[in-house]
């Protein structure tokens, strides 16, 4: 039987990615740092990502759980508000579980043959703008791309493919946390749509995948006139932000 890796599968997108991939006859092993209830065809592996120490520790068994077909390193945390009302430790605790923790992950699963197919690394639509309100959001996510571009040749010398997913706003629990008061959740995409979007994406090896016919268009807007998006973004989510959330 095919298999498949899943960080942060208990809600949101990577819950959508994992019961897809059952669906379509992956076993798959689930990072989180909570098990999901009852999930036939799901192996959970609880961690906190945010914990190099937890993350150091889980690796041996997850590396012995593969090897995987498909990888999808979907884990993340956001903090929004102005940067002077969010602590250091909310800062650090992003980064790692946003950059760090998926590189080293993807490293060691490389490194001990642990791949055979495909990974995908979810960064985020920032990717292309600037995020006025999210500055270290958009930065680690921007982290994750640049990383991804990186290792794309090496890992193919080895048989393994890299994708990018830069999915924008998902109607998901964690995005309605940390949007503006009263913003417009049928602005959002279904997490099962970009779910399926990213799979094909990585079951195919392609190196890019934007979900969603809005979110395309603002990531060719950011590539052409970044700086009136960044104005944008500033207006629709910096100026309207009523409070800080990490």
């Amino acid at each position: 039987m095919k298999c498949a890796l899943v960080t942060g599968a208990t809600h949101g997108l990577g819950r959508a990615l994992a019961a897809l991939l059952v669906e379509r006859g992956y076993a798959v092993v689930a990072v989180d740092r909570v098990a999901g209830a009852g999930r036939a065809g799901v192996t959970d592996l609880v961690c906190d990502l945010a914990d190099r120490d937890a993350v150091d520790r889980m690796l041996p068994g997850l590396i012995e759980a593969g090897p995987f077909d498909l990888a999808f390193f979907n884990a993340g945390v956001s903090a929004t508000g102005r940067f002077e009302e969010i602590p250091a430790a909310a800062y650090r605790r992003l980064l790692t579980v946003n950059a760090e923790t998926p590189m080293v992950m993807a490293a060691a699963l490389m490194k001990a043959g642990a791949v055979r197919g495909g990974l995908c690394f979810v960064s985020s639509l920032s990717h292309f703008t600037g995020y006025p309100g999210a500055a270290a959001y958009a930065a680690s996510k921007d982290a994750l791309a640049v990383y991804a571009r990186s290792v794309r040749k090496p890992f193919a010398r080895r048989g393994v493919s890299v994708t990018l997913a830069c999915p924008g706003p998902l109607k998901t629990e964690h995005a309605a946390r940390h949007a503006p008061d009263g913003a417009d959740e049928t602005m959002r995409l279904e997490p099962a749509m970009a779910a399926r979007v990213i799979l094909d994406a990585a079951i195919s090896g392609r190196r890019l995948v934007v979900p969603g016919r809005r979110a395309r268009l603002v990531a060719l807007a950011g590539r052409v006139r970044p700086q009136a998006v960044t104005r944008w973004m500033r207006r629709l989510v910096f100026e309207r932000l009523g409070r800080a959330v990490w």
